[in-house]
């Protein structure tokens, strides 16, 4: 925490905008002109509307915002905003690939399990970019020093904690820090400041004993808690992964979206159109908000509850979610070949449908059905960075049905110079989080 967060991304921040220690560049080009610092700090500030409130606070200002940084801040914009708003933005490419290259080995320093062979590659790694930071930034001239400071050479002892103490998370800094800050509201008198911390902690020593020994956690929690939603979360038989949260609504499906369900249903009841029409009604119920259980996220849909009730207007209805696809598609006379696919899109409506029965399907359908059905329009990805997990696209494309077991989770997107940028936590470089206890 304090020595990457605090210290070595803090430092690098400085030096690329200018204010590090009033050095130059030197020899090399990579600090950036006044206005580009401008644009990237006002694309950090605006990615706080599409990006929702679970993955942390509004990113600040990069450029104009000095003092709503934390730890936490800066981790999540170096991880996930800089790659966005800092692409091609360097006078030389290599410089984005060396910071590309910090932002790789630290995702793998606050993987939940790591390897011994990923140790071994993470130590490499910090050597060798420890090597291109002093070509960069010390430029090997003693007039330069201060470019250096301790912090540099400690990130090549990451990899030896690791292996002593093991992943980050073990021994990070994080918990500390949030129990000091917990402490500080306890101060009710300045003259004797230390007998109200030692009543504090007592108390809350007895309390969380009374909760463990009787086993009243909810009751006695005194953290934020949704009761309200929570009671009127509804739990759907077959569906035992997620829950639906309200508003909800009749909904009457347009004659375009009503064929999308029923090439969706046909496909998974191999029935024909006729059948399933006829086993569908007219009107169905649409919900607003589905929370994915076992410390899932909380999605809306865009037309029900783009975020009203989030109080600030972040946007939580652009998901990941995985089909099967037929590989073989294009081909008439090859075999069906499945394949497990990733997508991206735009959760337009969560539809609560009766349905049945069909008799003819294969197999029968003889009773009916309860079906949770997702409308989703997608999003027509352009490129993509696997090192990051990063994927990039200008417009929604198809709109499509699918069950709403096929989403994964909430994304996140990050709109810069005409396109937008998607963020995903839960892919394969997903990270250690810190949480407090009564989030």
């Amino acid at each position: 925490m304090h020595l990457l967060w605090e210290n070595v991304v803090k430092n690098l921040m400085n030096l690329w905008s200018g204010h590090y220690k009033e050095l130059d560049t030197g020899t090399e080009t990579y600090q950036f002109p006044a206005h580009i610092w401008d644009e990237i700090g006002a694309a950090s500030a605006a990615s706080g509307d599409s990006i929702p409130y679970i993955f942390g606070p509004r990113p600040p200002n990069v450029a104009s915002d000095k003092m709503s940084w934390t730890a936490e801040l800066r981790s999540f914009w170096f991880l996930y905003v800089g790659p966005v708003v800092l692409r091609g933005r360097f006078s030389r490419p290599k410089y984005y690939e060396h910071f590309i290259e910090l932002v790789r080995l630290i995702r793998v320093c606050l993987q939940f399990e790591i390897t011994h062979t990923e140790v071994d590659s993470l130590e490499r790694g910090f050597i060798k970019w420890v090597q291109d930071y002093e070509d960069i930034y010390y430029q090997h001239d003693p007039q330069r020093l201060s470019a250096c400071p301790l912090t540099i050479h400690a990130l090549l002892h990451i990899a030896q904690s690791i292996r002593f103490a093991g992943p980050v998370w073990a021994s990070w800094a994080f918990p500390m820090e949030r129990y000091c800050g917990s402490l500080l509201p306890a101060i009710m008198n300045r003259r004797y400041p230390y007998a109200c911390l030692d009543r504090y902690v007592l108390d809350q020593a007895r309390l969380a004993h009374i909760k463990l020994l009787y086993g009243l956690e909810e009751q006695l929690s005194l953290g934020q808690r949704k009761t309200a939603e929570n009671d009127c979360a509804v739990s759907i038989p077959g569906y035992d992964s997620c829950v639906l949260l309200p508003a909800k609504r009749p909904f009457t499906p347009s004659r375009g979206l009503c064929d999308k369900i029923i090439s969706c249903l046909s496909t998974r009841y191999t029935a024909t159109p006729a059948a399933i029409r006829s086993a569908l009604p007219m009107e169905v119920l649409e919900w607003a908000k589905i929370r994915i259980l076992n410390g899932g996220d909380t999605i809306r849909s865009s037309t029900l509850d783009a975020g009203a009730d989030s109080g600030d207007g972040r946007n939580a209805s652009y998901v990941r979610y995985e089909l099967l696809v037929d590989r073989n598609t294009r081909y008439r006379n090859r075999p069906v070949v499945l394949e497990k696919q990733t997508f991206y899109g735009e959760l337009q409506h969560i539809l609560l449908v009766p349905f049945g029965p069909v008799p003819s399907a294969t197999p029968p359908l003889l009773h009916n059905e309860t079906l949770l059905l997702a409308v989703i329009r997608t999003c027509s990805i352009e490129s993509s960075d696997d090192r990051l997990d990063l994927h990039f696209y200008k417009q929604l494309g198809r709109t499509e049905v699918v069950d709403l077991t096929t989403i994964q989770c909430v994304v996140g997107r990050i709109h810069d110079r005409g396109r937008y940028a998607i963020i995903d936590r839960s892919g394969a470089l997903s990270r250690a989080l810190y949480v407090d206890e009564d989030a």
